[in-house]
């Protein structure tokens, strides 16, 4: 399978969902980094610029699977010249769209929707929306009004209300180690007797504290797979 994680706007979890929610449910998937200007300043894999979409079009086609991740940068040019090349969205099983509550974020994120189905031409049924940065109090439909406004009107994409990613320390934690979230809670290491042991010896407090916050995360990291594992089967079918 191939995905396209898409969104005019940058800051609604891209990566996040690239490096966390669907590789990781992919045997052996690959993530294509397509950033020019990475916001976040962190660096996993050699970035692709979306004018090399060419090259990305011959990768894929050596992949079984494949996560594309298509920085806010070079969504104008990734969109363009998918239309260049007519047909190459059909290289994608489905366009999943991250979108966070933020008005800026919703608008951008209807203009995505609009870019794929309008200009591209993706059939409704590929383009599925994910709600990021959501907490367990949030009323889905109320916080993200104006996407459900959009698909009221349009019908243009697939919208599940659980299709949604809720807050969580974690990600912010995991951003230090280029690990996924089920590697960690799948990781047999008893990070506590670790940190005892390492205490014990004198080891110096950066590395510590590096224990600990993989203390955290493995804590953190049960739930959320679950969580996640809930999603993928809403958005990947």
């Amino acid at each position: 399978m191939k995905i396209a994680v898409i969104n005019f706007s940058g800051n609604v979890g891209k990566s996040t969902v690239a490096h966390h929610l669907l590789a990781p449910r992919l045997e052996g998937a690959q993530v294509i980094p397509v950033e020019s200007i990475n916001s976040d300043d962190s660096e996993k894999g050699s970035a692709m610029r979306g004018k090399e979409f060419g090259e990305l079009q011959d990768k894929l086609m050596t992949l079984r699977h494949a996560v594309v991740d298509i920085g806010a940068s070079n969504v104008e040019d990734f969109v363009s010249l998918m239309r260049d090349y007519q047909g190459s969205h059909e290289d994608f099983d489905a366009f999943v769209v991250p979108t966070v509550p933020a008005l800026k974020q919703q608008v951008d994120t209807i203009s995505t929707l609009r870019a794929l189905t309008g200009e591209i031409g993706v059939p409704a049924n590929r383009i599925r929306v994910v709600f990021n940065t959501v907490t367990p109090k949030d009323d889905v439909s109320k916080i993200f009004s104006k996407i459900f406004d959009y698909y009221a009107e349009n019908r243009n994409f697939v919208l599940n209300r659980d299709a949604v990613m809720y807050e969580n320390p974690i990600y912010e934690k995991i951003k230090a180690f280029d690990r996924s979230i089920i590697d960690i809670r799948n990781d047999p290491t008893d990070y506590v007797a670790m940190n005892a042991e390492a205490m014990e010896s004198g080891e110096p407090e950066e590395h510590l504290a590096q224990i600990r916050q993989l203390v955290a995360i493995k804590r953190l990291a049960t739930r959320v797979t679950t969580e996640l594992d809930a999603v993928f089967k809403l958005v990947v079918h």
